[in-house]
């Protein structure tokens, strides 16, 4: 699910404008048909291209795969022979190998790491997911890899690691020893918010789409906002890094996230935007004490 926050209307490229008006004609034609094209927009993931660092990522990683009840998920694993499990999710339209730089530091501290392709995303199986299919696919790694002592998850992967929830270590003390969540929305609502509002879409539409997220998962969206809920995940601690500049999920989320955590290690950083927060050396040395 994208976490998008329109730019300015003036700057919109020809694409998004050209979207625009499809789904003002769709709209004036049925709302159904605006409320389809826009679930699947919502819910598709583009497949960018490969970076040139992402094949190094990878490299010294044991591949696998997980049977889900929606299609496999590919997962990989870094130093089997670690003392403790970092599982690292990622977030919308990025995929296992965007944590290259901080597995190598994992490693290097003797973690033993593990990441997984959410569906439609990476190698694995799937063109579209939702927010609660992420979740899933999640859970079934958790359950595969073993106990799990951290999760370091970025955006979208924060949202469906903590706000559906995934349960980590089920079969010994259901708590999950260190949690650090990068650059997370606060509120899922508000994302889906910046979307109709980056689409212009009728309020006919975006209440449909509110609705279809009710029938189908019998909550409505905020529900699965950290904001909300966050504060009942049972992790002993938890850490939380936003960076002022990011232009993805406004920085104030995150505040708010916080506000509403008691214990929450909240800290705050300037000029990394949403994805460079995954990759800089200030940040990951922070991760890795903090994990430590």
């Amino acid at each position: 699910m994208p976490t998008i926050s329109p730019p300015p209307v003036t700057s919109l490229p020809p694409g998004v404008k050209l979207l625009q008006l499809k789904f003002r004609l769709l709209a004036a034609v049925s709302t159904e048909w605006a409320f389809g094209a826009a679930w699947k927009l919502f819910t598709t993931p583009r497949q960018l291209p490969e970076k040139h660092w992402e094949a190094a990522a990878l490299a010294m990683a044991r591949s696998f795969t997980v049977a889900t009840k929606t299609g496999s998920v590919t997962a990989y694993e870094w130093n089997p022979a670690g003392r403790r499990t970092v599982l690292l999710v990622h977030g919308w339209e990025h995929r296992a190998s965007f944590w290259g730089v901080l597995a190598r530091e994992l490693v290097a501290a003797g973690f033993r790491v593990v990441a997984l392709d959410g569906p439609a995303h990476g190698a694995s199986e799937g063109r579209r997911t939702t927010l609660p299919n992420f979740a899933r696919a999640v859970q079934a790694v958790a359950d595969v890899v073993g106990e799990v002592y951290a999760v370091v998850a970025h955006s979208l992967g924060g949202a469906a690691t903590v706000g559906v929830p995934v349960q980590f270590n089920q079969a010994h003390t259901g708590r999950l020893p260190r949690l650090v969540l990068l650059a997370v929305p606060g509120s899922t609502a508000a994302v889906a918010r910046r979307f109709a509002e980056l689409l212009r879409l009728p309020p006919a539409v975006v209440a449909r789409l509110n609705r279809y997220v009710q029938e189908q998962h019998g909550r409505d969206a905020e529900s699965f906002s950290l904001i909300q809920v966050g504060h009942r995940f049972p992790a002993d601690r938890a850490l939380l890094l936003h960076d002022h500049d990011d232009a993805s999920i406004p920085f104030a989320e995150a505040a708010e996230i916080a506000a509403n955590w008691p214990g929450l290690d909240f800290r705050a950083t300037v000029g990394l935007g949403h994805n460079q927060i995954m990759r800089d050396p200030a940040v990951l040395r922070q991760v890795v004490e903090f994990l430590g």
